[in-house]
């Protein structure tokens, strides 16, 4: 069998299936959380990102495999969505209760970057207008309310006075020393992938002038040309904070910065962009993938070495486009071996199980929740249907 065959079949058999099983019938949406003993809790919060990501999951599953119940299962996701929307001030909240009732009111950046991308592709997937019409109006939100002089706020409070931004500015280094981070490359790279997919299925010239933006922000203020990383961290003014190569943003970037520049640049834009993406994809990987896997993160001289779920994936995705771009066997053979790690040792093989969220130095499983706000089927379920379309 071989590798494109495998990985839809891992998605049909596997991924499907976990997801489509976590439906909450009774209060809607999708159940918040499963324990490393693949237990359910049925009154766990329910996050935005984690819903904005089934949303999307769901809704790009229906566009590749055309099957009436994945359609179905995003249109029940869609529906939840209300749940999260202040229609007093504006916005999508973090969390709510698990009967969808405003639990944690914050308005993050990221959150509504993540809700425009699985509304734009439940728009897609399901021709609804409302469903756009929804995600253009975040758009505006985020334009309007959330980006400053030097690019974007990430954290605010619901009636939108800036936070202190606890929850992407996570790294102990950073806040043992009382650091937190005012802006992130993380949030930034996710607005440049939400309206990717917005400025594709609504070809609005509004989304795409800020697209070309961000494109413009990630290489001169994010991306580090002498050390050829994206930095991590940045005060209000976005200079970089703190020592910092995180090896899967870098590696997710080298490969959703050429989907962006494909779709938002000119040719000869479009060149420069993919000379510098390749170089950043061969870097990260001479310097992190080892043992068919990528380490996690490098913080001042000192390497991370756990394999987590999502960087795994992102390494495939970043390998077969720097395959396709090159035709340098080299990196179709470190996507098998990655492959090969995924499969055999990443992989849940329990019973109703899906991806553990890592695994240590000697490959045993970290015990952390199976799902909860932020472990998804968006990172390994786009693994699959990238690799599917590209191999």
């Amino acid at each position: 069998m071989d590798l494109k065959q495998e990985v839809r079949e891992h998605l049909q058999n596997k991924l499907i299936p976990f997801w489509a099983a976590l439906r909450d019938e009774a209060n809607g949406g999708f159940t918040g959380y499963v324990g490393f003993d693949l237990q359910k809790d049925e009154t766990a919060p329910k996050g935005c990102i984690l819903n904005s990501r089934i949303l999307w999951f769901f809704s790009r599953a229906y566009q590749m495999l055309k099957q009436p119940p994945l359609l179905e299962l995003a249109r029940h996701a869609y529906a939840f969505m209300d749940r999260f929307e202040d229609t007093e001030y504006g916005g999508l909240y973090w969390a709510v209760t698990y009967d969808g009732k405003p639990l944690d009111t914050a308005k993050h950046t990221y959150a509504q970057a993540f809700a425009v991308y699985g509304l734009a592709a439940y728009a897609q997937a399901s021709g609804n207008p409302e469903a756009l019409q929804k995600a253009m109006g975040l758009y505006t939100l985020i334009e309007t309310r959330m980006a400053d002089e030097n690019g974007y706020g990430e954290a605010f409070d619901r009636v939108f006075h800036p936070e202190i931004n606890g929850k992407l500015s996570d790294n102990p280094k950073l806040t043992g020393r009382g650091v937190i981070a005012q802006k992130t490359m993380n949030t930034l790279l996710h607005l440049l992938e939400a309206y990717t997919l917005l400025y594709e299925v609504g070809r609005d010239p509004r989304v795409l002038s800020s697209l070309r933006a961000l494109l413009l922000m990630l290489r001169l203020k994010v991306y580090n040309r002498e050390a050829n990383r994206l930095e991590v961290f940045f005060d209000s003014g976005m200079r970089s904070l703190f020592d910092m190569q995180s090896y899967g943003h870098d590696i997710e970037a080298s490969w959703l910065i050429d989907l962006a520049a494909r779709v938002a640049q000119t040719p000869e834009e479009r060149a420069e962009t993919e000379r510098l993406t390749t170089e950043l994809a061969r870097d990260v990987l001479k310097r992190a993938f080892r043992d068919g896997s990528l380490l996690n993160e490098r913080v001042e001289d000192e390497d991370d070495d756990t394999r987590v779920w999502w960087v795994q994936a992102e390494t495939m995705v970043g390998l077969a486009n720097l395959w396709q771009k090159t035709g340098e066997a080299e990196w179709l053979e470190a996507m098998q071996a990655e492959w090969r790690y995924i499969r055999t040792r990443l992989a849940d093989p329990r019973e109703g199980g899906e991806w553990y969220w890592c695994l240590d130095a000697e490959g045993t499983p970290c015990p952390r929740p199976i799902v909860e706000p932020w472990k998804c089927p968006y990172h390994n379920g786009r693994m699959c249907m990238e690799l599917v379309e590209r191999l």
